[in-house]
């Protein structure tokens, strides 16, 4: 397994922000982005406004991962999200924001050395490849390739090893930033992340959401009209016990785990099964900001209270199986 590298201490200047570890933090490198923390906010709605993405680093955040970007994201429509008591459906898909206005947003996270990582989607191969081309012109250090995305017709429930093949080595012939690629457990997912790696990916994220389908008993109706993305606790176990297989047959490719979040202890959990970072999101729903430095906190402190890095709890549970 790849070792997740400490980042210590930096110089000051314009990267000082996101570089330089704060009083307690658990600095790492992600993505070649240097981190106070392997606690990183995921793509979703949160994450579609610039004072919302630097209130969340400011917050605590290792890094933040945008709202998916796409340069034909459709009208906006009847976009939704249900509370279920174990998480969240959702039927969103793209940000609605331009790419001029995101790419100007970029310049400006680059210019103040933020840790940003920047979303990415098309509804092909060669205009995935442009916007990633794009969104490195203006700035950004790391990429995250949204493609699994199963609340768009066509999307992860068809996903396919050669499909993830043929958006992963478009966008690495177009930009030499590092990127990760969103995948979701499921059929074939080694091959899928095998596929990525092979084509040029860096990473993997591992889940994006599973579908999901929640439903009125009194009427029968189907909510939200269909099955969507399903997110929250109820699907950390299975994103666990995936990252804890792929690393005991050998999968080395750095992971950014994503799935039901809402602790510190989960995020031990992730990282002591192989992944390198974690990312939280559908907790962040309630109290946003408190939530984020309730995660951050508690985790440092558990950290420290063990007397080890980041780099020790990688892979634990994987060397004692």
């Amino acid at each position: 397994m790849t070792a997740i590298k400490d980042a210590g201490s930096a110089p000051e200047g314009a990267d000082a922000v996101h570089a330089r570890p704060d009083a307690g933090s658990a600095p790492v490198e992600v993505l070649g982005l240097r981190l106070r923390s392997p606690v990183v906010v995921g793509s979703g709605l949160l994450t579609d406004q610039e004072r919302n993405i630097r209130r969340l680093i400011e917050g605590g955040a290792g890094a933040v991962v945008t709202k998916t970007i796409h340069p034909d994201p459709g009208p906006s429509g009847n976009e939704r999200l249900l509370r279920l008591p174990t998480g969240m459906l959702n039927n969103t898909t793209y940000s609605r924001r331009s790419v001029d206005d995101w790419c100007a947003m970029l310049r400006r996270f680059a210019d103040d050395g933020l840790p940003v990582i920047t979303s990415v989607h098309a509804d092909s191969p060669v205009q995935l490849a442009d916007l990633a081309e794009r969104v490195t012109d203006a700035g950004s250090g790391a990429l995250e390739l949204g493609i699994s995305c199963l609340n768009e017709e066509g999307g992860g429930l068809e996903d396919t090893p050669e499909r993830v093949a043929a958006y992963t080595e478009a966008v690495r012939r177009r930009t030499p930033v590092p990127f990760s690629v969103k995948l979701a457990i499921g059929e074939r997912v080694r091959e899928r992340i095998d596929a990525a790696t092979a084509s040029g990916a860096d990473a993997i994220t591992l889940s994006d959401t599973i579908a999901g389908l929640a439903v009125d008993a009194d009427t029968g109706e189907v909510r939200l009209g269909g099955a969507f993305g399903y997110s929250g606790p109820g699907i950390k176990p299975l994103v666990l016990a995936e990252i804890f297989g792929l690393r005991r047959d050998g999968l080395t490719v750095p992971v950014m785990a994503s799935g039901g979040v809402k602790d510190a202890v989960d995020v031990a959990e992730y990282l002591s099964v192989g992944a390198e970072a974690v990312q939280i999101y559908t907790a962040l729903h309630r109290n946003m900001h408190v939530t984020l430095r309730t995660i951050r906190q508690g985790f440092d402190d558990w950290l420290a209270s063990r007397g080890g890095t980041v780099a020790d709890l990688v892979g634990q549970s994987v060397k004692r199986a």
